[in-house]
């Protein structure tokens, strides 16, 4: 097989065996930072003996099996140095045993590792660096160029995370009951903020990162597997089917931004637009209020639902907003609302609502808010205020495509 296409076929299983291999070696070992190590260990064992042998039939199981020969080899070695000095500890021991007589078990040791990487001690960007890098399987140099950042910001940000794990010696098990709930909210907020940004990037000269998108969307379909009976984990899923549907016709021909009002819903991904709206019906037949992820899946799917643009429900996407707003206390859902409001109202409704959140202090850099009322102060016939606004709401954003359409948008109106 040449170079080229061993690494490729490498990647591959790299890709799908990854978590699985990180998280079961972190329960052996009890050691983010040593399990990373030693999986990366396999990887390169498997790049220096696969082009002579070949790809193995059950290439995970390969990798796991070498992984495990080096954990045991690492922890006799450290045995052997701390009995040299009369303090061998016996959780060396109990490990070397628990690694030779070790049973997988795949679905408990993601979890465990997702709820790791998400550890309370880490500050938001460590937990979506740490999953990119642990649950992901990504490089450090892929995890830069997807955050528009150097390597060494990214290393330097995962050396922190673990030494941050280390110092507070967190649990490699589950958390314990009572702080379940809070821990799994962690984990769907980091899967949330990945899929939004690679869904509309921040900063840029792209709108989209799909690679963010799928890695988010591939981990939330894991997480609904392993906790199948939260309505939230369902409801996320459900969001992230959706909302991606619609990649290929968010931007035009040269990379810039589609409406959605705009975009050609015959090229949608129905396959998946079928798969969210199963699972957000399964996220709403646990009988439980909905949370804020099932809420706005269920926004999400009135335009899903909705042949043409013409069609949309816009009262019941008003409502589920408010429902939202009650739940999160969000001023971002509000200027929804008000975008809602607009549509099966008229324009003069939203912008009234959309006024009242001027002095919010979290919208004061918001760059949708002066978009927002752009557009509607347009559609009232007030174009001088529009042009305005939505100059001010190119000068606010850090994405390229979204400040070219702003500019357009506010050098096309008439006088």
């Amino acid at each position: 097989m040449p170079d080229h296409d061993l690494h490729r076929s490498v990647e591959a299983v790299w890709r799908v065996e990854s978590t699985r291999l990180v998280a079961a070696l972190v329960r052996i070992t009890r050691d983010v930072g040593l399990a990373e190590d030693l999986a990366q260990d396999a990887l390169e064992a498997a790049l220096a003996q696969w082009p002579e042998s070949g790809v193995p039939d059950k290439p995970g199981a390969w990798l796991m099996a070498v992984a495990k020969r080096r954990a045991v080899d690492t922890f006799r070695r450290r045995e052997r140095q701390e009995r040299a000095y009369g303090e061998v500890e016996q959780r060396h021991v109990d490990v070397v045993a628990g690694i030779e007589s070790s049973i997988d078990h795949v679905e408990d040791d993601v979890l465990r590792l997702m709820f790791i990487c998400c550890h309370p001690t880490l500050s938001s960007d460590a937990r979506i660096t740490l999953t990119l890098r642990l649950l992901a399987g990504l490089t450090t140099k892929e995890i830069a160029r997807s955050f528009l950042t150097s390597e060494a910001t990214i290393g330097a940000r995962i050396t922190r995370a673990k030494k941050a794990l280390a110092a507070v010696d967190a649990p490699m098990e589950e958390p314990a009951e009572d702080e379940r709930a809070e821990r799994l909210s962690a984990v769907l907020g980091v899967l949330y903020l990945l899929f939004n940004e690679g869904y509309s990037a921040t900063t840029g000269d792209d709108l989209l990162r799909p690679g963010l998108c799928d890695e988010a969307l591939r981990l939330g379909r894991i997480l609904a597997t392993l906790a199948p009976a939260e309505p939230e984990v369902h409801g996320l899923v459900a969001l992230m089917e959706i909302q991606s549907s619609r990649t290929a016709t968010r931007t035009d021909g040269a990379g810039a931004p589609v409406l959605l009002l705009d975009q050609d819903r015959s090229r949608w991904d129905h396959p998946r637009i079928r798969r969210g709206l199963a699972a957000l019906e399964l996220a709403r037949s646990l009988g439980r209020p909905p949370g804020p992820y099932v809420l706005q899946a269920g926004i999400a799917a009135c335009h899903a639902r909705a042949r043409t643009a013409e069609e949309t429900d816009w009262s019941r996407i008003a409502e589920l907003y408010e429902s939202l707003a009650v739940l999160s206390g969000s001023a971002v859902v509000e200027l929804n609302r008000a975008v809602a409001l607009s549509m099966s109202e008229g324009p003069a409704v939203g912008l009234a609502l959309a006024d009242q959140l001027l002095d919010v202090p979290a919208l004061e850099e918001y760059h949708l808010l002066p978009s927002v009322r752009g557009d509607l102060l347009a559609k009232l016939g007030r174009t001088a205020e529009a042009r305005a606004e939505l100059e001010r709401a190119a000068s606010l954003t850090q994405n390229e495509r979204e400040r070219d359409l702003l500019l357009r948008r506010a050098a096309e109106m008439p006088d």
